[in-house]
């Protein structure tokens, strides 16, 4: 039996049966529930998605600590697509048709929710999604469980507007090329029109995965902040990119005073490869951040170093999207009294979760939660200070409003209305 306690012991087994499919804790098939986990675990993206599979693992651990689940043990499915996006799709549908795991728990990039989409839909899987996304899509075979736009990236350049923020009227949008960055961007030039910014105060580059050379491009930011108005940066780089992005901010000395840059894909665990010291008060927008202090937060993260063996292993919101999907899913089969995924996905509808930013998250029938906001400084120690957050929950919406043709639509899942993608009905619906 493998540990998954052992950093070391695991890092060995994750490169040596990369790409293959490894049971955790099997026993007989009767007597369990499967479960898949489909994060890499190498390539670029292993960064930012091998903590998400130690996450599941830790809560599997504890269900089973705890009588597992309608009298079974819960196995958790790992495999690792190594960052390769067909490879996801694959993955996914080895998990579903050979190893019959009855939900899912997986990808990062959207390019490799993309990758398996077709897949869930086909052989009517389950995924629970957690990171945050574009939004411009809604599938009953999905739970997003990270940020939609209105609940991260629009909050964060209305923050960066207002006089806290830095009062922004330039804006550098900076994005790894792929569809989760050009869709945010396209929705956020849509909403920076809508309060009259103009092209001409927009500068837009993507560059590929695990791009190296920033030199050029860090010097081109330096250059459009150089107009006489004050800039800010969104960046929607993701994976290992964001390492030597954030040193050559240092290198050129743009400090965030200056020209500050606020992420949507790095929080505690990429930050705890880099020196911070730099890059203090640059920001980060998620719906939680280690630092918030509250008795479940610091319960978990109690329970995370205990499961890890490692007290300077940080926490961080796909973590916490993970945390809320993973029990939010374990309610919903108690509640239904079976794995099936039409009963499952049915009793997801209303389930609530106290979430690990200390308010109550629950899931709505367009498949996405109602979660706080939060916009956080980056501190010396690799943390974050929470500078700004919304009063309370913000509903996902999985349309963009600032998107003509899809503000007009409407994800709900609630039978017998079920659409995903129509226009809002003009009657009311009830379950």
């Amino acid at each position: 039996m493998i540990s998954w306690r052992n950093p070391a012991k695991l890092a060995f087994v994750a490169a040596f049966l990369a790409g293959t499919n490894i049971m955790v804790n099997p026993v007989s098939a009767e007597d369990t529930i499967k479960i898949g986990v489909l994060h890499s675990l190498s390539g670029t993206m292993a960064i930012s998605e091998t903590t998400l599979k130690d996450t599941i693992l830790m809560m599997v651990d504890e269900l089973n600590a705890n009588g597992g689940l309608l009298g079974k043990t819960v196995e958790a499915v790992v495999v690792d697509p190594a960052s390769n996006w067909p490879l996801f799709a694959e993955k996914a549908r080895e998990l579903i048709e050979k190893d019959e795991v009855v939900a899912v728990f997986g990808c990062w990039t959207s390019v490799s929710r993309k990758s398996v989409l077709p897949v869930f839909e086909e052989l009517n899987g389950l995924l629970f999604y957690p990171v945050q996304y574009e939004g411009e899509e809604s599938s009953r075979n999905v739970f997003y469980t990270g940020a939609a736009p209105n609940q991260q990236a629009i909050p964060a350049v209305e923050y960066l507007m207002s006089e806290d923020g830095g009062a922004a009227e330039r804006w550098i949008l900076l994005g790894t090329d792929y569809v989760y960055p050009r869709t945010t961007n396209k929705i956020l030039r849509a909403f920076l029109h809508a309060k009259g910014v103009s092209d001409d105060d927009i500068m837009e580059q993507y560059t590929p995965f695990g791009h190296s050379d920033w030199q050029t491009i860090v010097s081109d930011v330096k250059d459009f902040a150089s107009a006489g108005k004050s800039t800010a940066v969104v960046s929607t780089i993701n994976g290992d990119a964001n390492v030597p992005f954030y040193k050559e901010l240092a290198n050129q000395g743009i400090r965030a005073e200056d020209i500050p840059v606020v992420a949507f894909s790095v929080g505690e665990e990429e930050l705890s490869g880099l020196d911070t010291e730099p890059l203090v008060g640059h920001l980060a927008a998620w719906n939680y951040f280690m630092s918030v202090e509250n008795d479940t937060n610091a319960d978990f993260i109690d329970r995370w170093h205990a499961f890890i063996g490692n007290e300077n292993r940080t926490t961080n919101d796909p973590m916490e999207a993970h945390y809320i999907g993973f029990k939010m899913w374990v309610q919903a089969v108690r509640q239904a009294g079976t794995t099936d995924v039409d009963a499952v996905r049915q009793a997801m509808y209303g389930q609530t979760v106290k979430a690990l930013s200390g308010y109550e998250s629950m899931m709505n029938t367009n498949h996405h939660l109602s979660k706080p906001v939060m916009i956080g400084e980056i501190q010396s120690d690799g943390q974050f200070d929470v500078v700004w957050q919304t009063d309370g929950v913000v509903k996902g919406d999985a349309w963009s409003d600032y998107i003509p043709e899809s503000a007009k639509l409407v994800a709900d899942w609630t039978y017998p209305w079920v659409c995903g993608n129509c226009e809002a009905p003009r009657f009311a619906v009830s379950d």
